[in-house]
């Protein structure tokens, strides 16, 4: 199990990072942090048995 969250861990701060990066406003530091919670809901229900 802890194996499987390495590898999603990296990607989604690779990601979070890469969306903080690109956005000007607040509004999109609220999109990208939304949307970024939305993977993060969509790979805890993914990983469950």
């Amino acid at each position: 199990m802890k194996k499987n969250l390495v590898p999603l861990t990296a990607t989604l701060l690779a990601a979070l990072t890469l969306s903080l990066a690109a956005c000007n406003t607040v509004e999109g530091v609220g999109k990208d942090v939304k949307s970024t919670g939305r993977a993060i809901e969509h790979s805890a229900n993914d990983s469950r048995p």
